[in-house]
């Protein structure tokens, strides 16, 4: 499992699905259009991320390609907290590395 997508599905599970059982919610599957989510779920999302991992989330972020699966969540989260700690992709960059 990616990094984060476990407790972006602990969150979900325990705030949207009332502890219910998950085993039918693949993170791919869309959280708006399962019905799981509305408006002010995405705004308890932007508040848990926010909180939880000490990023902060600008409004043109709030869209559903980072918010609308668990897995695309967790995607975001991790590339946020690679700029937040000045890293970029890990790969990006190398080959120049390499050449100096």
């Amino acid at each position: 499992m990616p990094p984060y997508e476990a407790e972006v599905r602990q969150f979900i599970v325990e705030n949207f699905l009332f502890g219910e059982d998950a085993a039918g919610l693949s993170g791919h599957d869309s959280l708006l259009g399962k019905g799981l989510i509305d408006s002010t779920g995405i705004l308890e999302l932007v508040g848990f991320v926010q909180d939880r991992f000490g990023i902060r989330v600008e409004d043109d972020e709030i869209i559903p390609g980072n918010f609308d699966s668990i897995a695309k969540l967790a995607q975001f989260i991790q590339h946020k907290k690679g700029a937040a700690s000045g890293q970029s992709d890990p790969g990006a960059g190398s080959d120049l590395r390499e050449m100096a």
